[in-house]
């Protein structure tokens, strides 16, 4: 190899390890990488062992204080989705959950729960056009729900069973994820 092609490799090395370090940088180019990993990613529907919600017994809050009893949950398809505005992998994804909202918003009973404030959380919905309604906890999370790193998502069917359970990004927008959810309300 020669001089100059060392050179410009060291260069490209340093500039790319500099975007990463400078924070204005670092995170626009995580979510890159997360969304480019989410679409190679392939969400896992649980079809054997199902694991089954047994305490519906939570309560959360939205922006203008009403309780939202997750108790109302009880007997739909349900799609819960920890995640919060400054995680790449969860900003990665949310463009594919919208798309998923926009289409069963009506027939899915859409939960997304973070522990941010609002004063971030109405920006970054606003910035990005996100319709869907956000929570936050009133009360711990039940222990079915461990929560250990974010985004964490849920799709539960009406018995209670949890079909999926993914840890970080995915294309939820994705046939597999839409076919599953049409089995679930059908």
């Amino acid at each position: 190899m020669s001089v100059l092609k060392i050179k410009k490799s060291n260069l490209i090395f340093l500039i790319v390890i500099a975007l990463l370090i400078i924070p204005q940088t670092r995170q626009p180019i995580q979510v890159l990488l997360h969304k480019g990993l989410a679409l190679i990613k392939s969400v896992t529907v649980n079809n054997e062992k199902l694991t089954k919600l047994d305490n519906y017994k939570w309560r959360l809050k939205d922006e203008n204080n009403n309780i939202y009893n997750f108790e109302e949950a009880k007997g739909k398809v349900v799609f819960i989705n920890f995640w919060a505005t400054w995680c790449p992998p969860c900003i990665a994804e949310m463009p594919s959950i919208q798309k998923l909202y926009e289409d069963y918003n009506n027939k899915v009973e859409f939960i997304f729960v973070t522990n941010d404030y609002y004063s971030d959380i109405n920006p970054f919905l606003k910035k990005n056009n996100y319709s869907f309604k956000v929570f936050r906890p009133q009360e711990a999370y039940p222990e079915f729900f461990n929560i250990s790193s974010i985004p964490r998502t849920y799709l539960i069917d009406k018995e209670g069973n949890v079909v999926i359970d993914e840890i970080g990004a995915a294309n939820w927008n994705s046939d597999s994820v839409r076919n599953t959810i049409d089995g679930l309300l059908n």
